[in-house]
């Protein structure tokens, strides 16, 4: 008896994250697939991730092969399930009412004429386009405002762009100067091919500075008392966590303390209004030979010098080991960065787009100041903010950062680690 088929679909694979590539099938057509086992890798902007499959069965046909760049919710395979097997499909962004058979959202009725749904309105006034689409609006040299989407809810896909750009061809030329032509390489040159994520990086970094009023600040920070305490608890701290407590845990405590007391930083300007949210969801850079990623900790402010260490630790192996999960890359509402652990003494860091604002901490170095008259040598710190100036002005800004600098200098020997 011919068995029962589920239409596989692209799960969305976190917040914020509204397609990808898949990388690698781990199946073929004829295998037989088991619920929850990895059917396939998928590459997006933020992580890569295996794709488990929903159901048991045999795999029967592949809708998309490996490269192909796939909004979340579209099919990607059919599975045969067998004769009476339950059927499911990963959740997609707009899932049916679950008194809904899976097939109607298939076939659904177009969307009757008349003006644009308000969703649509918010992505296209609002630029809320997926990181794929910025990405092939950014090499086909194409402006979002002027195209029509044909996906779910008039959003915008990448085959909507293409369409765009290739249209725009055919069109006579614009008149005025020529565009800048890219610089070749001269003999002795090496050129090294952008990864996806590398590009999807450097769009992201244009796009904060174009559309955040950077400013900076910074202060000098004595550290007597931070070094005090790590100093006495390092060996105790090895040899419970297994791992060396580190100076960021101080500085992250310090930027929670000052974010609790000036909540307008830990915030997201959306043009009209600004949300400040009652979560301390901390994002803390992690560098690696060719990319940075920025995992978050999610309610950190629930958690203790120790706590902090033990998260930052976990979230910095697994992102060296390509581990991370996409939902621990998005939802942050503040980033710290700790640049001087590669020995900078100051950085205008760039904000992450949808937070206020990013506190770097640079390297800590003995130098001499005057204490009481006197000429003594302490370890001091630069603490480096970057805020946006739609948000924060340089009163607050300053505030802010004088919270930071007076918790870390207010710590001794006898502060609590855990």
């Amino acid at each position: 008896m011919a068995g029962k088929t589920t239409r596989v679909t692209m799960p969305q694979l976190g917040e914020s994250v509204h397609e990808g590539t898949i990388s690698k099938w781990l199946v073929k057509p004829g295998d037989k697939i088991v619920e929850f086992e990895p059917m396939l890798e998928v590459d997006t902007d933020k992580v890569n991730a295996e794709v488990p499959a929903p159901v048991s069965g045999i795999l029967r046909e592949i809708l998309a092969k490996e490269g192909d760049t796939v909004q979340a919710g579209a099919e990607i395979a059919v599975v045969e399930t067998g004769d009476g097997a339950v059927t499911a499909t990963p959740e997609a962004p707009a899932p049916a009412p679950k008194t809904q058979a899976p097939k109607v959202s298939e076939s659904a009725p177009p969307a009757p004429a008349g003006p644009p749904p308000r969703e649509r309105e918010g992505q296209q006034e609002g630029h809320r386009y997926s990181p794929g689409v910025q990405m092939a609006a950014s090499e086909l040299k194409v402006d979002l405002s002027k195209v029509s989407g044909t996906g779910l809810g008039g959003r915008v896909t990448r085959k909507d762009v293409e369409n765009f750009a290739a249209k725009s061809k055919a069109a006579p030329p614009p008149s005025g100067p020529a565009p800048a032509q890219p610089v070749k390489a001269a003999e002795g040159d090496e050129v090294v091919q952008l990864t996806r994520v590398r590009k999807l990086i450097a769009e992201n970094m244009a796009r904060s500075k174009q559309t955040i009023p950077h400013a900076w600040q910074t202060q000098e920070v004595d550290m007597s008392g931070v070094v005090a305490n790590r100093n006495a608890s390092k060996s105790a701290f090895q040899k419970q966590e297994g791992f060396s407590l580190t100076y960021l845990p101080y500085v992250m405590a310090a930027a929670i303390s000052a974010l609790r007391e000036h909540r307008e930083v830990n915030a997201t300007f959306n043009e009209t209004e600004l949300l400040i949210h009652r979560d301390i969801n901390l994002g803390i850079s992690v560098g690696m030979e060719d990319t940075l990623l920025v995992p978050v900790i999610r309610h950190a402010d629930s958690l203790s010098i120790a706590g902090l260490a033990r998260a930052v630790n976990d979230l910095a192996v697994r992102a060296r080991n390509k581990q991370l999960k996409a939902d621990e890359l998005a939802g942050a509402t503040f980033t710290v960065n700790n640049s001087g652990t590669f020995g900078t003494l100051f950085s205008y860091s760039v904000i992450n787009p949808g937070q206020a604002g990013i506190l770097t901490m640079e390297a800590i170095v003995e130098r001499p100041v005057a204490v009481q008259g006197m000429i003594g040598i302490k370890p001091m710190m630069y603490l480096c903010f970057s805020f946006d100036h739609r948000v924060l002005d340089g009163l607050q800004a300053a505030r802010f950062l004088t919270s930071c600098r007076k918790w870390l200098e207010a710590v001794s020997v006898e502060s609590p680690v855990y």
